[in-house]
C-alpha cells in the first residue's frame, strides 16, 4: 500500500535555523525570571547542566533520525524497536500534545513580550491571534515556514548578540558581585538541598531546550538527511546552550536575582539598566520573534506527529490529508484549535512543567529504543553512530527520569492523566473496531438498495450487469428493478384485474430476464412498479418514500417523444432525490478489464474513484486515473501533481491500489484531453464525476456532455448526493479560493 509522503525541501541552513530559532524562543524570555525565583544565581548552572544533558539526547536523536529519515520522530523509533502497539501510540500522542502545549506556552510568551510596548494589551487574545497566524502560515507550505524561520532566526540571533555584548561591555551591565551577592552560587546552604533546587530548576527550564528535536520530527522533509540532520541537531544545540548561558549570566549579573525573580520580562528588565531605550526595544522585539519561532517549530512538530499517527491508522485518517502544497492541513487546524484552548486555560509555569514532563516521557523511551535497535538490528546502516555507547543513551534515560521526578507534582499528575486518556482511547478504538466487525457480520443482507429504472428490457442488459457488480462489491446491498407506470387518474382501471395482471407479467418478465446477473453475483434482487405523472416523478417519489436507496443507476436516455429527456430526469432526481446518481451511456459494454477515471478532486469525482475501485476489486480490472492540467510544468511540479493525485486516492480509498496507474495530461481543454486519451488507448468504461458547479443548463456539465457524446467507449456519469447546506458551503469555499 502506498502511503502519504512529504516533500524533501529543507536545506542544511534552513534545518539549523529551524532547530536553533525554534529553541531560542519564548522559553528563555519567560522562564529566566521563574527559574531565578527557584535557584537564584544557580540558574545559569541549571542552564549549563540542562544543555549538557540535552547533548546526550541530541546524540541519540542524530543516530535515530539518520537511520529512519521520515516524519514521526520518537514514535517511529519506538515502533521500530518494539513494534506497533500501545507504547508507540502513547509516544506519538504525547510527543504531539507536548508540542501543542509548547505552542501555547510560546504564544503566551509572545503576548508578554508585546506587552512591553503595549502594557494594557490582553494577553490571551493576543496569544490566540499569534496561533491563528501560524496555522495559516503552516497551511501554505513548509517551504514558506522554512523561509520564515530563517528570517526570524537571523533577527533573533542578532538581538541576543546585542544583549550579550552590551551586557558585558557596559559599565552598568554585568558584575560578578551582582551575580554572586553573597559570594556563593546557591541562596541556601547544604548539598542535598541545593542539588534538589538544581534539579527542580532543570525540570522547570528544560522546556527552553525543547525545539532541536523538531529536526528529527521533520526528517522526511530534510534534503540529504544522512548528512544534514546530525550536523543541524548538534550545531543548533551547542549554539543554544552557549547563548542561554551567557544571557542568564548577563541578566543575573546586571540585576540582583531577587529583583527579577518571578518576572515574565526578566531580560527586558536587565537591558533597561545597561542599554535603555533602544536596548529594551531590541530585546522586546527579540522576545516576540523568539516566541513566534517557537510557535512555528512546535506547531510544525506537533502536526507532523499527528500526521504520522493518522497515516498509521492510530488517529482519524482525515488528519493525514494533504493539500496541494503537500502539508497535512487538517492536522494543522486541529493542533491550532487545541493550542488555543490550552492558551485560554493555562498559566506559564504550569505549561512549562507539563511541556517538560511530556517531552521527557517521550525522550526516555526513545533513548531506550536506541539501545534496543542496536541489539535488534546490529548490521543496519547508521550514517551517524553515537559515541560511548551504551553510556550515552543510559545517561540520557537517567536524565529524563530524574528531571521528571523533580517536576511540579500537579504537572506530573496532569501528564499521567493525559497518558491514561490516550490509553483508554487506544483500547476503546480497538474494541470499537472489533464490535463493528462483529456487527457487520450480523447484519441481514439487503438493507440498502441500488435502484435501476427499466424502460426497455433489451436496452438494460449492461445496466443490470453493472448494477449487480456494484451490489456485490459492498455488503448489505440489493438490486431493485423499477418500472414506472404513468398515472392517468383512472383509479378504477388501475384497480381492475387485467391491469394488475399486466403489471405482474411485466415484473415477472423483468425478473426472469435479469435474475441470472443477481444469481451469478449472489446479490438479492426484486422488482417493483410505481406510478407517477412522469418517469422522473415516479423515480423521485420512490426515493423519497424509501431512504434506503443508496444509488440510482439508470441508462442515458435519448431524447425522443414519449420519454423524458435525461437532463430533466437527472435534474429532478439530483435536486429532489436524496441519493447518489449514476447514468450509463452504454456503447456495447461487455467487460470491465480497463477503466478510465478522470480525477478532478471534487465529491463527484471521488464517487467515480470509489465505484471504479469497487469494480476493479471484483473483476481484477486495471484502473487508469488521470488528471488534466492546463500547461506542462517542470519535473518538481509534475511530482507534486502526481502526489496530489495520489493524495486524492488515499483520501478516498485509504490506499493507492496496486492495479492502478496515475498520470498527468496537459491540455487547455479537459474534455479534449479525456477524449484524446480514449482514442489513444483501449478502455471498457469511463467513470466521470459531474461538474460541481450549480445546476444551470447542462445538468452534468459541458465536459461530461462532450465525453458522453464523443467517447468511443461506454461512460458512467456519477453525481454524489450532498445536502443543500453542505453544497452551499462548498461553493462558498471555492468562491473564496478563487477570489
Amino acid at each position: 500500500m502506498s502511503k502519504r509522503t512529504l516533500k524533501r525541501q529543507l536545506n542544511l541552513f534552513q534545518v539549523i535555523m529551524l532547530g536553533t530559532a525554534g529553541t531560542l524562543g519564548s522559553g528563555i524570555f519567560v522562564l529566566t525570571g521563574l527559574a531565578a525565583d527557584v535557584a537564584g544565581p544557580a540558574t545559569f548552572l541549571a542552564i549549563l547542566v540542562g544543555g549538557f544533558l540535552s547533548f546526550s539526547i541530541a546524540l541519540n536523536y542524530s543516530e535515530l533520525a539518520t537511520m529512519y529519515p521520515e516524519t514521526g520522530g520518537a514514535m517511529t523509533y519506538v515502533r521500530e524497536a518494539w513494534g506497533k502497539g500501545l507504547l508507540s501510540f502513547l509516544i506519538g500522542s504525547m510527543d504531539s500534545i507536548s508540542s501543542t502545549f509548547y505552542t501555547a506556552l510560546s504564544a503566551v510568551g509572545f503576548a508578554y513580550s508585546l506587552s512591553v510596548f503595549f502594557p494594557s494589551i490582553p494577553i490571551i487574545p493576543v496569544a490566540i491571534a499569534a496561533i491563528i497566524l501560524f496555522v495559516l502560515l503552516n497551511i501554505l507550505g513548509v517551504t514558506n515556514i522554512g523561509n520564515a524561520q530563517l528570517v526570524l532566526g537571523i533577527g533573533l540571533v542578532f538581538a541576543f548578540g546585542v544583549f550579550i555584548v552590551a551586557g558585558f561591555t557596559s559599565p552598568f551591565g554585568f558584575s560578578l558581585a551582582t551575580l554572586f551577592p553573597q559570594g556563593r552560587m546557591f541562596p541556601e546552604i547544604g548539598f542535598v538541598k541545593n542539588a534538589g533546587v538544581l534539579l527542580k530548576t532543570i525540570a522547570l527550564i528544560y522546556a527552553a531546550y525543547v525545539g532541536f528535536e523538531v529536526i528529527a520530527d521533520d526528517a522526511e522533509e530534510v534534503k540529504n538527511p544522512a548528512k544534514n540532520i546530525p550536523i543541524a541537531i548538534l550545531v543548533s544545540l551547542a549554539f543554544i546552550t552557549l547563548v542561554y548561558s551567557l544571557v542568564v549570566v548577563v541578566t543575573l549579573g546586571t540585576l540582583p536575582w531577587q529583583q527579577v525573580a518571578g518576572s515574565a520580562t526578566a531580560l527586558s528588565d536587565a537591558i533597561s539598566v545597561f542599554m535603555p531605550g533602544v536596548g529594551v526595544t531590541i530585546i522586546a522585539m527579540a522576545g516576540m520573534v523568539g516566541a513566534l519561532t517557537s510557535i512555528n517549530s512546535s506547531m510544525l512538530s506537533a502536526t507532523r506527529e499527528t500526521f504520522t499517527l493518522s497515516r498509521d491508522g492510530n488517529w482519524p485518517l482525515i488528519l493525514s490529508r494533504l493539500n496541494r502544497a503537500r502539508v497535512p492541513f487538517m492536522a494543522i487546524i486541529m493542533i491550532g484549535v487545541i493550542s488555543i484552548l490550552i492558551t485560554i486555560f493555562g498559566v506559564v509555569d504550569f505549561l512549562s512543567y507539563i511541556t517538560s514532563a511530556g517531552y521527557l516521557f517521550v525522550l526516555f523511551f526513545s533513548n531506550l529504543a536506541m539501545i534496543t535497535l542496536r541489539k535488534k538490528y546490529p548490521d543496519i546502516h547508521r550514517p551517524f553512530k553515537v559515541p560511548l555507547f551504551p553510556l550515552t543513551p543510559i545517561l540520557a534515560s537517567l536524565t529524563c527520569v530524574i528531571v521528571i521526578f523533580y517536576s511540579d507534582l500537579d504537572a506530573i499528575i496532569f501528564t499521567g492523566g493525559v497518558i491514561l486518556i490516550f490509553s483508554i482511547y487506544y483500547f476503546g478504538k480497538i474494541g470499537m473496531e472489533l464490535w463493528q466487525e462483529a456487527h457487520r457480520r450480523d447484519l441481514s443482507p439487503g438493507r440498502w438498495r441500488i435502484l435501476l429504472p427499466v424502460l426497455d428490457i433489451k436496452g438494460s442488459e449492461n445496466l443490470m450487469k453493472l448494477g449487480a457488480l456494484m451490489a456485490e462489491s459492498e455488503h448489505d446491498l440489493n438490486m431493485c428493478a423499477l418500472t414506472v407506470v404513468p398515472s392517468t387518474g383512472q383509479v378504477d382501471v388501475r384497480a381492475s384485474g387485467d391491469f394488475v395482471d399486466d403489471i405482474r407479467q411485466q415484473r415477472r418478465a423483468i425478473l426472469d430476464h435479469f435474475i441470472h446477473y443477481a444469481v451469478d453475483r449472489n446479490v438479492p434482487m426484486y422488482t417493483k412498479t410505481v406510478t407517477g405523472p412522469t418517469l422522473a416523478d415516479g423515480i423521485v417519489n420512490e426515493i423519497k418514500n424509501d431512504p434506503n436507496v443508496k444509488l440510482l443507476l439508470m441508462n442515458w436516455l435519448e431524447d425522443h417523444p414519449g420519454k423524458d429527456p435525461i437532463n430533466q430526469i437527472a435534474k429532478k432526481v439530483i435536486e429532489e432525490g436524496k441519493t447518489s446518481v449514476g447514468v450509463l451511456k452504454d456503447k456495447s459494454l461487455d467487460k470491465f478489464e480497463n477503466l478510465l477515471v478522470p480525477v478532478g478532486g471534487g465529491l463527484n469525482s471521488r464517487l467515480a474513484i470509489h465505484l471504479a475501485n469497487d469494480i476493479a476489486t471484483r473483476e481484477g480490472s486495471h484502473v487508469s486515473y488521470i488528471r488534466v492540467i492546463p500547461e506542462e510544468f517542470d519535473e518538481e511540479t509534475n511530482e507534486d501533481m502526481i502526489s496530489y493525485l495520489q493524495e486524492i486516492l488515499l483520501t478516498t480509498l485509504g490506499e493507492v491500489p496496486a492495479n492502478a496507474s496515475l498520470s498527468i495530461l496537459y491540455s487547455t481543454s479537459i474534455a479534449d484531453a479525456i477524449i484524446n486519451e480514449c482514442e489513444s488507448n483501449e478502455y471498457d468504461l469511463v467513470l466521470l464525476g459531474t461538474s460541481t458547479e450549480p445546476l444551470n443548463g447542462s445538468v452534468f456539465g459541458k465536459i461530461c456532455d462532450r465525453v458522453v457524446e464523443e467517447s468511443p467507449y461506454s461512460v458512467l456519469v456519477v453525481h454524489r448526493y450532498q445536502s443543500a447546506p453542505a453544497t452551499w458551503l462548498r461553493h462558498q469555499a471555492k468562491r473564496f479560493q478563487r477570489d
